[in-house]
């Protein structure tokens, strides 16, 4: 099967494009100028030179493919850049869509969010109204929505990762984040971290199972930790033991409204806001539904740390 890959250079695009080859299949990645590196195996791949705001490169990209998956995402906008959720995150997929149509693509497979609503941050609310325009969209369509991802980035953005730069590395101590004025549950808040391997695996078997039509999948792995556990985990991978000390979010939030427009920074409002909101999945059936084991978060599964 041939299969288009939109975001297909990022993080999680490089473990789909690989389990793609490893399940027979062929890659089309639409790539933009300067992504050219970020290929693994530009050999067994076939690649489309151009932006997701190209229209023309668009539907070069998803002729004569049999499925086109959607990976793009964004954890902050940089206006100023170019870079919104707006146009990355709703209009890209409402353009793809579109491309999907006119060039005879039925199969569509998209990434979202686990938590994403209608009324959410402009992160989630550009995720749910992506899922709105595919649902209605007339295409055989699939959605699966993961809750925070980890793996070996290889050089990308991944979780982990992140948050062994930002916090474990520094030498202040890690943040037990709270809402209020007491610090009673601080740190509490839970997460249901998932590989991305295991995301994946869930893209690729969808593509030959019929039964995921029209299906929405929230991709939790198989523990609800807290933001204190997680980052404990993550600090006895990296060979480390970290002091942890309560941190009110109103506070950061107040800091982050003055710099969170810079990259350096390294948390904006929304970002605390979701984090804060916990981020694990109501029913957490879906790899069971999907026939797949999801792997445990644990030190063994962070060496690349």
């Amino acid at each position: 099967m041939k299969v288009a890959v939109i975001g297909g250079t990022g993080f999680v695009g490089l473990y789909v494009t690989r389990q793609l080859l490893a399940e027979g299949h062929m890659p089309r990645l639409l790539v933009r100028p300067g992504s050219e590196t970020k290929i693994e195996n530009p050999s067994a791949c076939e690649i489309v030179h151009g932006e997701v705001g190209d229209k023309v490169a668009l539907e070069q990209c998803l002729t004569g493919a049999d499925a086109v998956i959607y990976l793009i995402g964004i954890l902050r906008e940089f206006p100023a850049r170019g870079i919104t959720f707006e146009a990355l995150q709703y209009q890209g997929v409402v353009d793809t869509i579109a491309a999907a149509k006119a060039t005879g693509v039925s199969r569509f497979l998209l990434m979202t969010a686990n938590g994403v609503r209608a009324e959410g941050t402009p992160y989630q609310r550009t995720k749910y109204q992506a899922e709105i325009a595919l649902k209605g969209s007339g295409l055989n369509w699939t959605i699966f929505r993961p809750s925070v991802i980890f793996g070996d980035p290889q050089g990308r953005m991944e979780f982990c990762s992140q948050l062994k730069k930002d916090i474990i590395d520094s030498p202040l101590p890690a943040p037990l984040f709270y809402a209020g004025m007491l610090p009673l549950k601080a740190g509490e808040f839970e997460l249901a971290p998932v590989s991305v391997t295991d995301v994946a695996k869930a893209f690729v078997l969808a593509l030959s199972e019929s039964r995921t039509q029209s299906q929405t999948y929230g991709l939790c792995g198989p523990q609800r930790l807290s933001w204190k556990a997680i980052l404990g985990v993550i600090a006895a991978a990296s060979g480390k033991t970290k002091m942890m000390l309560p941190a009110p979010a109103t506070a950061i939030q107040a800091a982050a409204s003055l710099l969170d427009r810079y990259a350096w920074f390294p948390i904006s409002r929304d970002q605390l806001q979701m984090l804060m909101e916990g981020n694990v999945c109501p029913e957490n059936d879906s790899f069971a539904r999907l026939g797949l084991t999801p792997t445990h978060f644990g030190v063994d599964q962070l060496d690349y740390l």
